[in-house]
């Protein structure tokens, strides 16, 4: 029997959302100081038979926290005692920013979704760096055979003009990409006026080349470089960014980030408009997600490294994803609604489906 959805129940659905994700991420954080994680670790670590090659690494399980859980780097080993096989930190920019005005993350519960307009809030890449390096080391001593791996997503700061976007991207690229394993330029997000025009190919050009440069320049490695991109592209501009991805030689593309469409879901409509503009993740992004990750692989073959992300909740869907084409997968809406063991629930869940598709 699990008891989280009770408890999510009574004690988080009835909370203002952001608070909720405060609280429940503070507890996290307060069982890896008091020294419980460890023994969460033990029991939470995914099977060796999980293991995945990409990006040069090697990930203890497919499957991993995307960007949006943890924005600043203060939470990455606890995160990982939970049994995810990377943490994406993020997304962070070149100046620190409070992002947009509360309320500003609402649940869909019938839906099993969330609609955010956080606004990329974050205390900016210089005083993230050193939270990045410090978990880094400590994931290393910890866990010296195979670690989990750490995820660093970059996008614009609010405030500088689009113009100047290369520029704000190239500062939080020199101050993290040392401590990131692989590196994820953000030009999805709704929620950052004007941000999704970098999504055209002869902006994302410059702007990635740039990114790429000065990453491996300042970590003095080459740096596994993948760009994000939302789910409302056309057919047309995701085949754009795939050509795009295979001519600059970049090692991945992200899909998807969350969608700006409504459509489909059970909430009641005008509680849904009321909510306001924002990006909608969970559940009800899955099919359009699963559908661009389709047509990703149709385009760039074994070329890239396709992370798949957008409506997973059990490990049947992690397994179709990685079926579809995907060598990585990850989550984040679920992770809300399914509590602290979800992940390691995905993780004995895919060796089960992998024993019996064995037989």
């Amino acid at each position: 029997m699990r008891v989280y959805p009770t408890f999510f129940k009574l004690a988080f659905s009835w909370m203002d959302a952001e608070k909720a994700h405060k609280i429940g991420f503070q507890g996290i954080r307060a069982a890896h100081r008091s020294g419980a994680g460890r023994v969460l670790a033990r029991m939470t670590a995914p099977d060796a038979s999980l293991r995945t090659e990409a990006l040069g690494l090697t990930f203890p399980s497919p499957f991993g926290l995307a960007a949006g859980f943890d924005k600043e780097g203060h939470g990455i080993e606890a995160l990982a005692e939970l049994g995810f096989g990377h943490v994406e930190v993020g997304t962070i920019t070149g100046q620190a920013q409070p992002g947009n005005e509360k309320p500003r993350l609402f649940r869909l519960i019938e839906d099993r979704a969330v609609i955010n307009r956080m606004g990329f809030n974050n205390d900016g890449a210089a005083a993230v760096a050193p939270r990045l390096k410090s978990a880094r080391a400590a994931l290393q001593k910890g866990r010296p055979v195979v670690r989990p791996i750490i995820g660093v997503n970059i996008g614009k700061t609010k405030l500088v003009e689009l113009e100047d976007a290369t520029e704000d991207y190239l500062v939080s690229a020199r101050s993290l990409a040392p401590a990131a394993d692989y590196l994820v330029v953000n030009v999805s997000s709704p929620n950052t006026p004007g941000l999704r025009l970098l999504q055209n190919v002869e902006t994302l050009r410059p702007l990635l080349r740039a990114v790429g440069d000065a990453a491996d320049e300042a970590a003095g490695r080459h740096v596994p470089l993948l760009v994000k991109i939302a789910p409302d592209l056309s057919d047309e501009d995701i085949d754009d960014v795939a050509k795009l991805a295979l001519d600059l030689k970049l090692d991945g593309i992200i899909a998807t980030n969350t969608t700006i469409s409504r459509d489909g879901l059970t909430s009641d409509a005008a509680k849904v408009e009321s909510l306001g503009a924002g990006g909608l993740s969970g559940a009800p992004l899955k099919q359009r997600s699963l559908e661009v990750l389709r047509r990703l692989k149709v385009a760039v073959g074994d070329q890239l490294v396709l992370i798949a992300v957008g409506g997973v909740e059990t490990a049947q869907d992690v397994q179709e994803r990685l079926n579809a084409g995907a060598t990585l997968v990850q989550g984040y809406t679920a992770f809300l609604y399914e509590g602290p063991f979800w992940a390691s629930r995905i993780n004995k869940g895919l060796v089960k489906i992998r024993q019996r598709e064995a037989r």
